[in-house]
């Protein structure tokens, strides 16, 4: 696939308020720690308990390398910006966490709705009992030129990355931050040199429906829309 190199940062991920039930719930304490607590009403509102509700998530399509040379890509929602130019995310013990503790080094893609099949395939098939998911799902991959890690051909976007931190979080899992060394763009998803996000087409997880959903047409202009509230 031809590539157009650009400099990019990640993109944020997207949240939505949340709601909590409608008759008083006694909340039980979680594995996140949560506190038992009886919760009260909220006058108009329907309580919906303790449950994650950050929707939607970005579906981050990471490539690694195996210690053989395999190329892996496995989908994570709980990921996102984390500083100008760095990306983070949290795995429990996988393939690719194992991946990026040999290599120190990955690709981040999104899923978009051109590819929505393989890349649900990539987060429900396990790198561990599947030995080369990405010619399992008919994708290919080409060897990134900066980082020690594949680019996945059927996604037109891709950022290599680099490994600057990983904190163990126990179970074999961790959290990730990386560095955003530099991004591929194919030259289909721009216009006008730039990314065009229709072009683009990335869907993302829903975690209240846990459905597949696209991004909507845009609806307002960022750093003006709000400005006729200033004075």
């Amino acid at each position: 696939m031809k590539q157009t190199i650009l400099t990019l940062a990640a993109a944020a991920v997207l949240f939505a308020a949340c709601g909590t039930k409608q008759e008083t719930v006694k909340e039980e304490s979680n594995q996140n720690n949560v506190t038992t607590m009886e919760l009260k009403n909220v006058s108009e509102r329907v309580n919906m308990g303790a449950k994650l509700y950050v929707t939607p998530q970005p579906a981050l399509m990471i490539a690694t390398y195996d210690g053989e040379g395999t190329p892996d890509v496995m989908m994570a929602a709980w990921g996102g910006q984390y500083e100008g130019n760095q990306v983070c995310f949290q795995l429990s013990s996988h393939q690719t966490t194992d991946n990026l503790r040999l290599n120190k080094a990955f690709t981040l893609s999104y899923a978009d709705a051109r590819t929505v099949a393989e890349s649900d395939y990539f987060g429900i098939a396990s790198g561990r009992d599947v030995k080369d998911k990405v010619a399992a799902a008919g994708f290919t991959c080409t060897k990134s030129q900066n980082v020690n890690a594949p680019i996945i051909d059927q996604y037109p976007l891709a950022m290599e990355c680099k490994v600057v931190e990983m904190i163990e979080r126990g179970e074999g899992g961790a959290f990730v931050v990386g560095e955003i060394v530099n991004a591929v763009a194919d030259p289909s998803i721009l216009t006008d040199g730039k990314i065009d996000i229709k072009k683009l087409d990335p869907v993302a997880w829903d975690a209240s429906s846990l459905n597949y959903i696209t991004l909507a047409d845009s609806v307002g202009k960022a750093w003006h829309s709000g400005r006729v509230f200033m004075k």
